[in-house]
């Protein structure tokens, strides 16, 4: 069974095509990085007008490197959110299109779903239950994932995703974009303990996030320390790039392994853009207690990609879920919202 997977929910126009939900045959990613580059992020009407122009030949090129035709497509899954308004609808309408000309059905999928179960697509992935944290340029939220389909939002940031603070710190610091791959590459060779930054752990037990704080002390001290000749002998912008990381990987790492510890389950997922940081993924696993595993899907299944779009579609088409052509897409889509799959 071949599942084509679309997604457009942000800056890259994707679509993959997995097999009997497990094998994955192309997944083809087409990125806006360069295009977005001089406005250090995501300009949202540029970036639908680009999914308009990628979308059909990546389509094609994901047919062709899995060396199938339309014909052999089983379902065909797309994102309805959440995500760019705009960004979705150029997924979400040429899904349409295929669907209606070749008669095959259409399945809607959660983008966030299909970060959480983007792990299933490595040979070494937990069994259910499991703690998941995705983490992105527009998400930082930490669910238990107790079955598929079957997700508890157990905390969520309240402001700034992570990976949105990274891309403007890095902005503030004219460092490039994108900010996350910049500055975990900058912080290396700085130190992460020389500057305190605050960690926004808000109430007791709370496992929602914070970032907008953080945000504002690290740009107030880059503009301080632009300003004071003395303190850039002394502090380097590679220190300020990995004390600024430091504080984020602290609230992020803490905060999922007390989630695990609070349901019990014996497994931490972490999944999107942020995921790829080896830095982030040293330190869960660091702080992993014995008996306990960590799991990251490889970094081509950690940024949006439409592999995670076909496999959750996959589960939900076996669950005879399918989509009407009156389905529109939603820029905000709790996972909540989902119905758990039949077991």
């Amino acid at each position: 069974m071949n599942i084509l997977g679309i997604d457009t929910s942000c800056d890259d126009t994707s679509a993959a095509i997995v097999a009997d939900g497990m094998r994955v045959l192309a997944n083809v990613i087409n990125s806006q990085v360069k295009l977005h580059y001089p406005y250090g992020g995501v300009v949202p009407e540029l970036a639908s007008r680009e999914h308009i122009r990628n979308i059909v030949p990546v389509v094609d090129a994901a047919l062709s490197q899995a060396s199938i035709e339309m014909k052999d497509i089983d379902a065909i899954a797309v994102t309805v959110g959440p995500g760019l308004a705009g960004a979705l609808l150029v997924g979400l309408y040429y899904a349409k299109a295929l669907s209606a000309a070749n008669g095959i059905p259409l399945i809607a999928v959660n983008h966030l779903e299909g970060h959480i179960l983007s792990i299933l697509l490595e040979d070494d992935h937990p069994e259910f239950p499991f703690v998941a944290l995705t983490v992105s340029g527009g998400h930082t939220s930490l669910y238990h994932v107790k079955a598929l389909g079957d997700y508890t939002l157990m905390g969520q940031t309240l402001d700034d995703a992570a990976g949105e603070a990274f891309d403007k710190i890095a902005k503030v610091l004219g460092l490039g974009y994108p900010g996350g791959a910049i500055i975990e590459k900058t912080a290396r060779s700085g130190q992460k303990d020389i500057i305190r930054f605050p960690r926004a752990y808000l109430s007791s037990g709370s496992f929602d996030f914070s970032f907008s704080g953080l945000k504002t002390s690290v740009s107030q001290f880059i503009n301080k320390w632009n300003q004071d000749e003395d303190m850039q002998k002394k502090i380097s912008i590679a220190d300020i790039a990995a004390s600024f990381q430091e504080a984020v990987f602290d609230v992020l790492v803490d905060k999922l392994v007390d989630a695990r510890k609070q349901t019990g389950v014996k497994s931490m997922v972490i999944a999107g853009g942020v995921a790829c940081n080896n830095l982030l993924r040293q330190r869960l696993t660091q702080r992993a207690e014995k008996g306990i595993k960590v799991f990251y899907p490889r970094p081509s299944y950690c940024t949006d990609n439409g592999a995670m779009i076909a496999l959750a579609g996959y589960y939900r088409f076996m669950n005879n879920e399918y989509a009407d052509m009156s389905i529109d897409a939603r820029s905000r889509f709790p996972i909540t919202d989902l119905k758990p799959l039949a077991s």
